[in-house]
């Protein structure tokens, strides 16, 4: 083997032997274009592969090594067929295979050489930010702590009631009305604790307020104006109240836009905020009334005809479900219980009202072979015992095809809601007992979900509820109660602590729609409407 030394001395001998070859003679093959040549071409094959051939080798050798601790582990790969949706889990439609062991390796490789765009934690979230108020505790937990005997009620010791933010306490199975979980004695003016509650755990919180789709306002006024509907001055009755609206307007979060991206949950009925003049005989509060409470959004149970700013949500029923599969569930019982009844009732009549026909229907539901009634009696607070007894009520409702749903005090009922959870058909007499009221969660066409018996015909005596509901074909009737059954997501509020709900209920329904409303006004503002 030659040194590099001599290799040196032959090129440079070779350079002089072609430098001495006289003109026209052919030199001998040169070692010095040898090595220019293969250079040349070592060279042009390096620039092809870096610069021609995308992910090639040469690419890969200028590349730093790869160490362990930078390779994703298996398990945090998600596969999908998508790739600009990387976070979503693969759903495979019918007639395709199930990915191969292999086939997931490949679309694992794939997906780390070449990253599917992500979207940021936050993005699901745009234009779905709330900004809850942190009040001072006197506008709500302060009120929980004094919950017994004649304290949130004239009455009754509401401290079962308040329990489990809201919920009450849980309900045991009961011969099968109540099987699995999410079942709950829960009072029906019991809102303001479950929407706060259910607002904790809000995903889309935020602490900005200027990113927010609108602001909550955590006012327990359905409580408060509970302590003092009866025999106390008005005075006692507006003090909280005016408390709470002095410190809300004095936030710079309400001067944005006067309160015009807030809204509240007043757990009662619209009547119960609506007092007409300052005299200690008339009932309620004026919290609705106000000219600033007028600017926000608020949800009640039942809301007034007069009125834009307020909107009727259902009111709270025994079953709050933690996820999606508990309403499944749910729904396939009913679908399977046995209906021997074709309608019930269940309530009270109202001795000397002009507004119900309460006193009919419990006469003819008396007279009919067809019908199960749930005979209340009138007394407030006492009456049949069976009438306080979640089991005893839902267990007539769950044998019948029909639920007698007239006025009561007012145009609406939790009664309704009860029926609809048990899978049995509402009969409404008035339009203003649900259609004119809960335009959010029913379906416009009433027709598919309920039956509509006019107030004046029975009233008169003049129409017969047994003829008028037996005409109704049972395969319509069918049809009706899928429907019903259909609809109890959307009308039933979920377990306030549960973070894997998995469905829309009552309070995202309600919560989408507020958000819509601010946003029509936020454009309004800016057309200079």
């Amino acid at each position: 083997m030659k040194s590099s030394t001599t290799f040196a001395v032959e090129i440079q001998q070779d350079a002089v032997d072609a430098a001495d070859k006289p003109d026209g003679g052919v030199p001998r093959p040169s070692r010095v274009r040898h090595l220019a040549l293969l250079t040349a071409t070592f060279c042009a094959l390096v620039f092809y592969a870096h610069y021609g051939v995308p992910g090639s080798m040469a690419s890969a050798l200028f590349k730093p090594p790869v160490t362990v601790s930078s390779l994703p582990s298996l398990a945090s790969i998600t596969i999908d067929q998508n790739s600009r949706r990387a976070e979503q889990p693969v759903m495979l439609s019918e007639g395709h295979a199930p990915l191969t062991p292999q086939a997931t390796v490949l679309q694992a490789t794939r997906s780390t050489a070449v990253p599917a765009p992500t979207r940021t934690p936050s993005d699901h979230c745009d234009g779905r930010y709330i900004y809850m108020y942190d009040m001072p505790p006197r506008f709500n937990v302060d009120l929980l702590r004094d919950c017994g005997k004649g304290r949130l009620h004239p009455w009754l010791d509401m401290c079962p009631y308040v329990a489990n933010d809201g919920m009450g306490q849980p309900l045991a199975d009961d011969g099968g009305v109540f099987p699995g979980r999410g079942c709950y004695s829960t009072d029906q003016f019991m809102l303001d604790l479950i929407f706060h509650a259910r607002m904790k755990r809000y995903e889309c919180l935020t602490k900005d307020p200027s990113l927010a789709a609108a602001v909550f306002v955590p006012f327990y006024a359905g409580l408060e104006s509970g302590r003092y509907l009866y025999n106390y001055s008005i005075s006692t009755r507006d003090a909280l109240q005016l408390d709470a609206i002095d410190w809300l307007v004095r936030r710079p979060e309400w001067r944005a836009m006067g309160g015009r991206d807030h809204f509240l949950v007043a757990g009662r009925t619209t009547w119960d905020f609506r007092r007409e003049a300052d005299v200690d005989e008339l009932w309620g509060t004026k919290l609705l009334t106000y000219p600033a409470v007028e600017n926000m959004t608020a949800f009640v149970l039942e809301t007034s005809p007069l009125t834009r700013s307020n909107f009727a949500v259902p009111y709270p029923t025994y079953f709050h479900p933690e996820a999606a599969a508990d309403v499944l569930a749910w729904q396939e019982r009913l679908r399977k219980v046995r209906r021997r009844w074709l309608f019930s009732f269940a309530g009270a009549p109202r001795p000397g009202s002009k507004k119900t026909v309460r006193a009919q229907i419990i006469r003819q539901c008396r007279a009919s072979s067809l019908c199960n009634l749930f005979h209340c009696g009138g007394v407030i607070g006492g009456g049949a015992a069976d009438c306080n007894s979640p089991a005893g009520v839902m267990r007539v409702f769950e044998t019948s095809d029909f639920c007698l749903e007239p006025r009561g005090d007012t145009a609406t009922r939790r009664s309704t809601f009860d029926a609809i959870l048990a899978g049995c058909i509402p009969v409404f007499f008035h339009p203003g007992s649900a259609y004119t009221q809960y335009t959010l969660h029913f379906p416009r066409d009433h027709g598919r979900y309920s039956v509509l018996i006019p107030h004046a015909g029975v009233a008169a005596g003049n129409v017969s509820i047994e003829e008028t509901l037996r005409k109704i074909p049972p395969e319509e009737v069918r049809r009706m109660r899928e429907e019903v059954v259909r609809l109890i997501p959307r009308v039933v509020y979920a377990d306030p602590r549960s973070r894997r709900v998995g469905f829309r209920d009552a309070f995202d329904v309600a919560l989408e729609a507020v958000i819509g409303r601010v946003a029509k006004r936020r454009r309004g503002e800016a057309a200079g409407r």
